[in-house]
């Protein structure tokens, strides 16, 4: 393996902030005209790209946020949370005339439901990113491409000066809410992608697929990993020489699945700037999603490398 290509360096994650209210329970399903109990309540950290940073900096890289808020008492607490959990907020802004965004989530043990209001979630513009920060930075990430209106039309000439710095890159699509789905602008930013990390069911609408068979052929020719995440089934990439592998989940108990995607991506970018490949790649950011389900909340059971290697080791 590889030296950490992290060394001394820093991982810039932009992206959308907001907090999630979680209501927890066998059934969680609303019925009007009717009072129903449920079993737990937190108001936690939520959006992608926060969760994803938090599981970065869990696991022991420098990570620095940027991102815009509204400046109200969800934004303290988006704030709060990202430095209590050892992520670099000294580029998030807080804005007087935006509310901050609220993902009401209704989570079961096997599935979850949203509800959001967006507020500054789509509010991130590059105004906000700071040059000198992408000069200090070994690798760039973003979350919920579909969500982030305001950045949407620049990622890929932010990308492009990235790895023009030798600034490695990944993204996530996250659910398109409005249901169009852009595979133009998605196939034009794996170009200037080293990662490219959507859900299995992401993929099967970005590419009009009904298996996941027919994405892999439909992806077009790019530079960079493609990896799918597949929930109980695992997850699959697209090497650089465009063999397909797999991995298989590890077995856990999940308390709630909030945020195990995110986690995900958290391991699978730690994994692949510490010089892991193929399956490996694959096994590491298993090992990071199923232990996210292990919480409440995106952020409730972060992975650690001492807990990925645990659960290696006793799989």
């Amino acid at each position: 393996m590889m030296e950490a290509k992290t060394k001394k360096r820093k991982v810039v994650v932009v992206g959308e902030l907001n907090v999630d209210i979680i209501l927890s329970g066998e059934d969680v399903v609303p019925q009007w005209n009717r009072e129903k109990m449920i079993n737990g309540f937190e108001v936690v950290l939520g959006s992608s790209s926060a969760i994803t940073a938090c599981a970065l900096a869990s696991l022991g890289l420098d990570v620095w946020f940027v991102s815009v808020v509204g400046d109200d008492d969800f934004g303290k607490l988006c704030l709060a949370e990202l430095q209590r959990m050892g992520v670099n907020t000294d580029h998030v802004t807080s804005e007087p005339e935006m509310k901050t965004g609220v993902t009401l989530s209704f989570s079961t043990p096997s599935d979850r439901g949203l509800l959001t209001y967006p507020g500054s979630i789509p509010m991130l513009t590059p105004k906000y990113i700071p040059e000198r920060l992408l000069h200090e930075a070994c690798h760039l990430h973003f979350g919920s491409y579909y969500l982030q209106d305001s950045m949407r039309p620049h990622w890929n000439t932010l990308f492009e000066r990235a790895r023009a710095q030798g600034i490695s890159t990944s993204f996530d699509t996250g659910w398109d809410v409005r249901n169009q789905w852009d595979r133009e602008g998605i196939d034009l930013l794996l170009g200037q992608t080293d990662l490219f990390i959507p859900s299995e069911e992401e993929a099967l609408h970005i590419y009009s697929s009904e298996k996941l068979s027919e994405v892999w052929e439909q992806l077009p020719s790019t530079p960079g990993i493609v990896a799918i995440k597949q929930g109980s089934k695992g997850a699959s990439l697209r090497n650089l020489d465009g063999h397909i592998v797999s991995a298989a989940p590890y077995q856990v108990s999940p308390v709630d699945t909030t945020g195990a995607g995110d986690c995900f991506n958290a391991g699978i970018i730690y994994a692949f700037l510490h010089g892991y490949s193929g399956e490996n790649l694959l096994r590491y950011a298993n090992a990071c999603g199923a232990l996210s389900t292990l919480g409440v909340g995106g952020t409730g059971s972060l992975p650690t490398a001492e807990a990925v290697a645990h659960m290696q080791a006793e799989a």
